[in-house]
């Protein structure tokens, strides 16, 4: 995951002391096999009909997730909506398939959980029902604000920052937007 300390701007608009590069994952898919299982298997409790992720490594994630449950794939594409926040939303063709069916969300890693909760919550807007959310990697303490159960394969220590309580940023550490 070739991980970086530094002091970065992540797509929540919070800052953040860690940075993953989680593209390197999905480069192997086979090597998460035994992940996914157990992903997929802490959600067998939930009834989930499909499995939906924020593009792109959430929705790499989701759609072998689908496959191990032999359930529907969908996933949230990621758009602009604010100067600094992205939005995640399910395209046109694929919200008429997702109403009415229980739907796990899945990333790849949650640190602030946006993507994810923005996931949840177009999720919800058209009209499907957000189960549980699950993750092979939270960062920090990511997870208690999702009002889902919350499944994750294990944890790393890491800060998160609304920007303007950030102690780095007052140390006048520099800013990486990786």
């Amino acid at each position: 995951m070739a991980p970086r300390a530094g002091h970065f701007r992540l797509e929540s608009g919070h800052h953040g002391d860690l940075w993953l590069d989680l593209d390197r994952v999905f480069a192997r898919p086979a090597a998460l096999g035994r992940f996914v299982a157990e992903l997929a298997r802490r959600f067998v409790g939930h009834g989930v009909e499909a499995v939906c992720g924020p593009a792109t490594g959430g929705a790499f994630l989701a759609q072998i997730v689908a496959f191990e449950l032999e359930a529907e794939f969908y996933y949230a594409e990621r758009y602009t909506s604010l100067p600094d926040r992205v939005r995640y939303r399910i395209p046109d063709r694929l919200r008429p398939l997702a109403r009415g069916k229980r739907v796990a969300v899945v990333d790849d890693a949650v640190n602030a959980g946006s993507a994810a909760r923005a996931t949840v919550a177009d999720l919800r807007a058209c009209g499907a029902k957000p189960v549980a959310v699950g993750t092979l990697l939270a960062l920090g303490t990511a997870g208690p604000a999702f009002d889902l159960p919350f499944e994750t394969l294990t944890r790393l220590r890491s800060q998160l920052w609304e920007p303007a309580d950030c102690p780095l940023c007052a140390a006048g550490v520099p800013l990486d937007d990786a």
